[in-house]
């Protein structure tokens, strides 16, 4: 669905025509190769992916808690907050009253996945203790940040997710 007309954005665009990134990704490493003192942040994008395998991945879910708990920042955008899952089964103060926020249950209906998601992310969220919220209409660009946790709730909201991050790490 990400590439559908209506839902490309101008960093689509750049990203098509950017044949080094597609190369880069084309070339990722595996999770579990991953070592989390290699890097200074994590970000996790969205797309109903996370909500399938990354909100049960134990490896990402150590990492987003040891991130935390280093010091380091962590950002999530769409459904990307369903990694914060994981994090909150492994440490329950990861979520417990933070405001986060993240793929709403109106937009979920409103784009008709409705009925094709395993959970819903704003439910599950609450249900581990966050203080989550959403823009009063959906679709439109809002961000939470509760300590070096950055979220986003929308697609709208990648690029104000991912400026509020750099901030962050620029202060570091």
């Amino acid at each position: 669905m990400s590439e559908l007309t209506e839902n490309i954005t101008s960093a689509n665009r750049r990203f098509q025509d950017d044949e080094t990134a597609k190369r880069a990704l084309a070339n990722t490493e595996r999770l579990d190769d991953i070592n989390g003192e290699d890097f200074d942040a994590l970000f996790y994008p969205g797309g109903h992916g996370p909500m399938f395998d990354l909100a049960s991945n134990q490896k990402s879910g150590e990492l987003i808690a040891d991130f935390l708990n280093s010091n380091k920042p962590v950002a999530a955008v769409c459904h990307g907050p369903a990694a914060l899952i994981k994090a909150a089964e492994l440490d329950p103060l990861i979520l417990k009253g933070r405001k986060v926020t993240g793929f709403s249950n109106a937009e979920e209906k409103l784009a008709m996945r409705y009925a094709n998601i395993p959970y819903r992310l704003e439910d599950r969220l609450k249900e581990l203790g966050a203080d989550y919220s959403k823009a009063l209409i959906p679709f439109l660009t809002h961000t939470e940040t509760a300590g070096l946790l950055i979220t986003g709730q929308n697609p709208l909201s990648a690029g104000p997710t991912a400026q509020k991050l750099m901030e962050i790490m620029e202060k570091a």
